[in-house]
């Protein structure tokens, strides 16, 4: 019986040292390797293949086509339109919302229409508080009310005024207009010429027209006078509160105006009657913007 040690002993060890370079590595060689070798793929040449390392011009089948709709007949016609979007949906609008706009509109609309007649107002309030005198062709005396050929106060007090402005020097002439009411056989350019002659004024320096039943009126028939004696400019005399809107109408006619009112007489002393003059005068500064005309509010002063 042998043992494991004794038949080890009897096969010789195996050496596993490098032997020579022969045994060491083995070659592998294909056989035939001519024809096994890899071989080198040609193209052949042809339109479009590089010629001498460049590439030739190929002609016009080769080139790339335009896309022809026509080569493809089996497109249709739904394709030529783009496809449509689809429906918006309807925007609906809260009821809430909308009268809420409606409110804000009506409210917008009722400060305008407060905030518009309060400026005009104190515009009015403003001009009459304006002196003007520059130099011009003649004083403009907007008549009122007479009794008998005998100036009322309000109109006395403005043919004072003007007698001052006259001796001042502002202009050579005093106008004075104003026609009269049915049954009276004195007009207020009349009486108002008469009043100045008396109070020293020059009778050649005065001109009296008896036409007017209305600021309006008599500033047409003024502007009439203006155009024959080829006169352009003019200072109004008139009560303050009555200043703005004289001085409006003639600058639609045509002369060059400038306002000098009479700061006395029943129209200035007390602060009820001014409060009601530039109401007064507000409305009827609206009214000919409005109409082109005179109010028929009738009171004193106008």
């Amino acid at each position: 019986m042998r043992t494991a040690g004794e038949e080890r002993g009897e096969e010789p060890p195996e050496d596993h040292s490098l032997g020579s370079s022969a045994d060491a590595t083995l070659s592998f060689a294909r056989g035939n390797s001519d024809r096994h070798r890899t071989r080198r793929f040609v193209r052949p040449v042809s339109e479009g293949a590089p010629v001498d390392g460049g590439w030739p011009e190929p002609d016009a089948a080769a080139r790339t086509r335009a896309f022809s709709r026509a080569d493809y007949p089996d497109l249709g016609a739904a394709d030529d339109e783009p496809p449509s979007a689809p429906p918006r949906r309807p925007v609906l609008t809260h009821p809430r919302r909308r009268r809420f706009r409606i409110r804000r509109l009506v409210a917008l609309i009722a400060l305008i229409a407060f905030l518009v007649p309060a400026a005009s107002w104190g515009w009015v309030w403003h001009t009459a508080r304006q002196d003007e005198r520059p130099s011009s062709d003649a004083i403009v005396v907007l008549g009122a009310s007479q009794y008998n050929g005998r100036p009322s106060p309000i109109f006395e007090a403005r043919l004072q005024h003007a007698a001052e402005l006259y001796q001042a020097g502002v202009a050579p002439v005093i106008v004075t207009v104003g026609g009269n009411q049915p049954g009276d056989n004195y007009t207020e350019g009349g009486s108002g010429r008469d009043w100045l002659i008396q109070v020293g004024v020059p009778a050649e320096q005065l001109v009296a027209i008896g036409e007017g039943s209305d600021t309006l009126r008599s500033f047409e028939a003024v502007a009439h006078v203006f155009q024959q004696r080829e006169w352009e400019s003019a200072v109004i005399v008139s009560d303050p509160w009555h200043s703005l809107r004289s001085r409006q109408i003639a600058g639609d006619l045509g002369i060059e105006a400038a306002t000098s009112p009479a700061r006395s007489g029943p129209a200035v002393q007390e602060r009820e009657t001014q409060l009601w003059y530039i109401t007064r005068e507000t409305a009827s500064l609206w009214y000919y913007w409005i109409f082109g005309d005179s109010s028929d509010i009738t009171v004193e002063a106008a």
